[in-house]
């Protein structure tokens, strides 16, 4: 009652038409500003329509490929594809992307991923964080500190303060994707678009200050995700048009990288860098979200069942494929091609198994540099030395835009890109499915993004790979064919599955922390989406309502 009563004292300021449902907190309402909420307002009700309808045509895609049809090249786009133009020159400032460090909006994961050598942390609002009200809220105060170069945070179980380094790595920010609302924040009674949320805010508070903390005039910079048709791309350029006319910058000031995650897209990059032709710095394959939306693209399609996750690599052909023409596709246009994520994480108490980790990380990255990439992701600091390593192989070059060139791309076809990938299935595939994603859904209900699990640093891309490849097995009632076993999935199988893995966890995790956090809801969640007669486009969505929370709070001043 009493946290009620202060509670009911203070509220946002606002503009007309503008609610806020989440707690009010005083360092909040330094970020959510009338002038800052006009902002994002403004950009809501400008793209709001132009936002349904490209999310309408993902649906009307989902129904054609439901019916037998193929992704493909869009032959009314072919002049963009053979045109011979290119996207505008690379700021200096980020020239040199060799390896770049991704992570949650974190205070002290900000500093040390700023502070860990790698030439750019990508801060991410998407798929590394739970898109709780505080989280977010408080990612945006964390932001604006990293920006201004006066964050710190004081670790009191270890008794240190972390600091910015002198020298520090160049900050992009992801917001959340098109499909994602903000719930906490109504726009003219409708629940705001959470990557307008995040953009907005974070550029209304942080634009002016780039030219110091970014260097050669330029930023902010960003990555855009989940985009599905170069129609979103064009969203984007008029939302960065927008935002530099507000705030007074050279056109083409915002920069952005666009990861190339799902299905659709690749079929796209010629058309998405055109449309961000003065604003792009480059393509990144998001690999793991690319294999869910494989899965998702090709739901209705029984002929194209995944194998066990493990062995959907780089190394199959429509990933290599995959890979190929990005680099092409972005060195033709005179930008980035960025590789994939490294999502090892140190073994600190077996140095055999550690050394076997980071070689698998040797190898991956020799395979990026060797293919043509500019750079890559790494999700701890651990393994940046060993990347950069392995990329500074490229020579005394800050990229191979101009250097490599890959010609036999040039030939890859659409059923290169499409080509089901090959490999067994298993039921330790199933139940590393299954135990992966009923932890990763505990973590993220409980307000965890990003999550260490056997070794491996899991997000919700991960999450949506067992999610999906769950349903696909179960839909089809695959055999299991890798381990002699010969049985085939069906939900009385996967019950049993699920059963002992939730055993399993909680004998991992402890009784105690099983008992304090989400795991029996988490498990509920994943096992019903699992077991759905149709396959819902992302998980998280579902999961959202979970972690939702309308504050009690006077009317919004208007």
């Amino acid at each position: 009652m009493l946290w009620k009563k202060k509670a009911m004292a203070s509220y946002y300021d606002v503009p007309e038409g503008v609610d806020i449902r989440g707690r009010y907190d005083e360092e909040f309402a330094k970020i959510l500003t009338k002038d800052a909420l006009k902002f994002v307002a403004d950009l809501q009700r400008e793209f709001r329509n132009h936002i349904k309808y490209a999310l309408e045509c993902r649906r009307e895609a989902k129904r054609r490929y439901n019916e037998g049809a193929l992704p493909g090249f869009d032959p009314a786009t072919r002049y963009i594809r053979d045109g011979k133009w290119v996207c505008a020159p690379v700021p200096p400032a980020v020239t040199d992307r060799k390896v770049e460090i991704t992570g949650p909006v974190e205070r002290k994961m900000i500093i040390n991923a700023l502070n860990s050598g790698a030439k750019v942390f990508m801060a991410d609002f998407e798929d590394a964080l739970s898109p709780s009200w505080e989280n977010l809220m408080r990612g945006q105060v964390n932001l604006k500190d990293a920006v201004a170069g006066t964050i710190s945070f004081h670790d009191r179980v270890r008794n240190r303060v972390y600091k910015l380094n002198d020298e520090t790595a160049k900050l992009f920010v992801r917001p959340r994707g098109w499909h994602l609302p903000e719930a906490h924040i109504l726009i003219d009674g409708e629940p705001a678009t959470g990557c307008l949320v995040d953009f907005g805010l974070y550029f209304h508070h942080n634009c002016s200050k780039f030219q110091r903390t970014q260097g050669a005039g330029y930023g902010p910079f960003f990555y855009l995700p989940k985009m599905e048709h170069s129609r979103e791309a064009k969203i984007w350029n008029s939302v960065f048009e927008k935002a530099e006319k507000v705030a007074g910058i050279e056109k083409g000031s915002i920069r952005a990288t666009v990861l190339i995650e799902t299905l659709p897209a690749v079929f796209q990059m010629d058309e998405i860098l055109y449309e961000l032709r003065d604003h792009s710095v480059g393509l990144n394959c998001g690999r793991w979200d690319y294999i869910f939306s494989y899965v998702k693209t090709f739901q209705a399609h029984s002929d194209r069942l995944l194998p066990d996750r493990v062995q959907v690599g780089m190394t199959q052909h429509f990933m290599k494929s995959y890979s190929d023409l990005l680099i092409r596709t972005c060195h033709r246009r005179g930008v980035h091609a960025m590789g994939g994520m490294a999502a090892q994480i140190p073994i600190k108490d077996d140095p055999m198994a550690n050394e076997a980790a980071l070689e698998l990380v040797r190898k991956d990255k020799l395979r990026e540099v060797k293919a043509g990439h500019d750079g890559t992701w790494a999700a701890h600091p651990g393994l940046i030395p060993t990347c950069m390593e392995v990329f500074n192989n490229m020579g005394n070059v800050a990229n191979q835009i101009k250097t490599l060139k890959r010609d036999d791309a040039e030939h890859l076809t659409e059923e290169d890109l499409l080509q089901i990938p090959r490999g067994v299935r298993t039921m330790e595939g199933l139940r590393l499915n299954t135990r992966v994603g009923i932890q990763y859904l505990a973590a993220w209900l409980t307000g965890t993004g990003s999550v260490p699990l056997y070794n491996l640093m899991e997000d919700a891309a991960t999450a949506e790979i067992s999610r999906v490849q769950n349903w696909q097995w179960l839909k089809y009632g695959v055999e299991l064919n890798g381990d002699g076993l010969g049985i085939k999935v069906n939900n009385e199988l996967f019950g049993r599955v699920v059963e002992e893995e939730i055993a399993r966890i909680e004998k991992e995790v402890g009784t105690d922390k099983f008992k304090k956090g989400m795991y029996k809801e988490a498990c509920k969640i994943f096992t019903r989406q699992c077991t759905s007669p149709t396959l819902d486009d992302f998980l998280t969505l579902d999961a959202y309502n979970y972690i939702v929370i309308h504050y009690p709070r006077e009317p919004s001043k208007l």
